[in-house]
């Protein structure tokens, strides 16, 4: 939220009107455009929990690791088909304006939109499998971190660029942010992956000096001693009773 009231502030305080029309058709068909990837988000938050809250074992580390791997999939397949739709922007842009000005501008910014799109899809089932895996401290940490640093960032390019601030340069630092959001929750997926798998064969092997302590406990056990019990009813060998010595 931080980022685009920051983007906008700029586009409105240092473009120009045409500069300002671009930004709401993009915007405009961005925010369609994300809804689709979105649906990752809060799908993952459906399914992972029933296996996260599992009690610790093989088969929730390699449950997990499954679901994760078609997680990533379905990141891929959305992400094509966002990018796909992307790519016919600066045909349906027509449908927005007539202005050459502004379809230029808008034209300008759509290959910096299809890589964002290429990393959105991933982004959204990423942080649908952290929330699932209630990951809520690294979360919180992450986002308080893009909330104060993104804005500032759009900020000082503003100050950086001066007259030669560009829209296509503002969009370039949220496709930077989105990338590096990207990698980010991908990272943190994989390293809870393996702490799960860890935590699993952990299980699974028994401890060290297990073996030894089964020889000392049998080591000190007393010897066992028969002592006869009465003789049968029909006078055959007398029983035995084993017991251990006082």
């Amino acid at each position: 939220v931080s980022m685009y009231i920051a983007m906008n502030y700029i586009v409105a305080s240092s473009l120009g009107t045409t500069d300002m029309a671009a930004q709401v058709i993009i915007l405009s068909f961005f925010s369609c455009v994300c809804m689709l990837a979105d649906s990752l988000n809060m799908t993952a938050q459906s399914f992972i929990p029933s296996i996260f809250e599992r009690p610790k074992s093989k088969e929730r580390a390699d449950s997990l690791k499954k679901i994760t791997r078609d997680f990533m999939k379905a990141a891929g397949i959305f992400g094509a088909t966002t990018v796909g739709l992307v790519a016919c922007l600066p045909v349906l842009v027509k449908l927005f304006t007539a202005d050459a000005s502004v379809i230029a501008l808008v034209n300008s910014v759509v290959p910096l939109l299809m890589i964002n799109f290429a990393a959105h899809a991933m982004v959204c089932a990423g942080e649908g499998m952290l929330l699932g895996q209630k990951d809520l401290s690294f979360l919180g940490r992450a986002f308080a971190f893009f909330f104060a640093v993104v804005p500032w960032a759009m900020l000082r390019v503003r100050d950086w660029a001066g007259s030669n601030l560009k829209l296509t340069t503002l969009w370039k630092v949220f496709v930077g942010y989105n990338c590096f959001r990207c990698m980010t929750w991908i990272s943190r997926i994989l390293f809870l992956e393996r702490k799960t798998q860890k935590e699993a064969a952990a299980l699974s092997v028994p401890p060290v000096n297990f073996f030894e302590d089964v020889d000392s406990i049998s080591n000190s056990l007393p010897d066992v001693q028969t002592i006869p019990l009465a003789k049968s009813r029909d006078e055959g060998a007398p029983e035995e009773l084993a017991v251990a010595p006082a």
